[in-house]
């Protein structure tokens, strides 16, 4: 690892983490340089639903690249764009009687939230944007704003305005009502919250720790939006393509957003994608207006539509996602009743769930023996107290069982050595 510590910038991250080289990958295993392999329970931090490798998706790109096919085109029309279109309508759209426009805003989740409320601000003519604690919607400077981790708002360097944050659902305890405290603020000329042009919302919070908005929660903020003539945004870039179960986590609500980004798992390869779904009515945008060199990766439009053709064309691979779930949810709820001493909780929903440790260290120690016994897995919350699984949805399930198996041996071992330790220490004051 000296080459990464003389050469890398200092802001390296996930590299800290797992101190290993990696040389290949196949669907939810992962190869370093001794020839170790580990189970990925991290799959790109969400980018890579459809496991590393993806047979289907690399046949279609190879077969694109050996006929030399357009890799480069800023944004004109490419063969690779239209087929990603008609399938993203055919696969997606038409099956869920949704319309909305693409707009194509770059490589990664955090332009595509960019282009959302700059959008937003144009459609309305209003500069305040509402997001919510423990939100994550990225560190470009826009974005930045919504975010409310302090450390990656302490990078900034500059103010971060215009925006609002708000509890989220359950932030006081699932006994108040935050949708009703932000009707009143927004509805009291006094109350000091500029009328916002936007509402921009995680249906599940990744970054923020794996909480869940309840679905009659979202119901209430679309109903809040409707009443005040805001725009509703729902940031899918990690719970979204089929993470949390439904292709768009928001599915089970019933809700229609204005707006939806899109990025990660999207071109299902761990291309760099990125969306923004506009309603016909707010596409207000002129030609040029948000733009990028990187907007048009003509390879992750053709391994985007050659996912969206083989996992959505029917319901079994949605089928396959929720027994898988269940799974999880059936193992993380038996450490929970298990392992008492850790005072945790299960979080998250679909193949997007945890465990949340009252002691932050704890979490981090024992994310860290899993990663030495073979387990690539993370943390999130506001103070990384979050163990968060997001093993890709095309896990065989017997490595699914034995990543969790990891799991739970890292847990009962971390937990082993505490005690021996307090033991130790309660025999020397002795």
């Amino acid at each position: 690892m000296r080459t990464f510590n003389r050469l890398e910038s200092e802001v390296r991250g996930y590299i800290r983490s797992f101190p290993t080289i990696f040389t290949k990958a196949q669907n939810a295993v992962l190869t370093d340089e001794s020839g170790q392999q580990y189970i990925d329970f991290l799959a790109g931090a969400g980018s890579l639903n459809y496991g590393h490798n993806n047979p289907v998706l690399k046949q279609a790109l190879v077969e694109y690249l050996v006929d030399d096919g357009i890799v480069h085109g800023l944004d004109m029309a490419t063969a690779a764009k239209k087929q990603f279109l008609q399938t993203f309508e055919a696969r997606i759209l038409k099956p869920r009687q949704m319309q909305y426009k693409v707009q194509f805003t770059g490589p990664t989740g955090t332009n595509a939230v960019e282009a959302a409320i700059k959008l937003a601000r144009n459609v309305t003519g209003r500069q305040n944007v509402i997001s919510f604690t423990n939100g994550f919607h990225g560190v470009t400077l826009g974005a930045l704003s919504l975010t409310g981790n302090r450390k990656y708002r302490d990078a900034a360097g500059v103010a971060l305005s215009d925006v609002h944050h708000a509890p989220y659902s359950g932030y006081f305890g699932h006994d108040v009502d935050t949708v009703a405290m932000l009707d009143k603020l927004i509805a009291d000329p006094s109350s000091g919250v500029d009328h916002p042009a936007a509402i921009i919302v995680e249906t599940v919070q990744g970054e923020g720790g794996l909480n869940v908005a309840g679905l009659n929660w979202l119901k209430k903020i679309e109903q809040l939006c409707r009443r005040h003539e805001i725009l509703l945004i729902v940031d899918d870039i990690q719970a979204g393509c089929g993470r949390t179960g439904t292709f768009f986590s928001f599915e089970p609500a019933g809700i229609r957003p204005d707006m939806v980004t899109l990025s990660k798992s999207l071109s299902g390869y761990g291309l760099p994608m990125a969306v923004l779904l506009i309603k016909p009515e707010h596409d207000i945008w002129k030609p040029g207006q948000h733009n990028g060199t990187f907007r048009g990766n003509n390879m992750a439009f053709v391994t985007a539509a050659a996912a969206l053709d083989h996992y959505w064309g029917d319901n079994k691979f949605q089928a396959s996602i929720d027994k898988k779930a269940q799974t999880v949810t059936t193992y993380l709820d038996k450490l929970v009743k298990n392992y008492p001493a850790a005072a945790m909780t299960r979080r998250g929903r679909g193949l997007m769930q945890g465990l949340a440790f009252k002691d932050a260290e704890l979490a981090d120690r024992v994310t860290s023996l899993a990663f030495q016994n073979g387990l690539i897995i993370e943390t999130s919350g506001g103070s990384d107290e979050v163990i968060k699984l997001l093993m890709p949805l095309t896990i065989e399930p017997e490595k699914l069982l034995a990543g969790l198996d990891i799991l739970e041996q890292a847990l009962a071992d971390t937990l082993d050595a505490l005690s021996d330790n307090a033991v130790a220490k309660k025999g020397v004051a002795a």
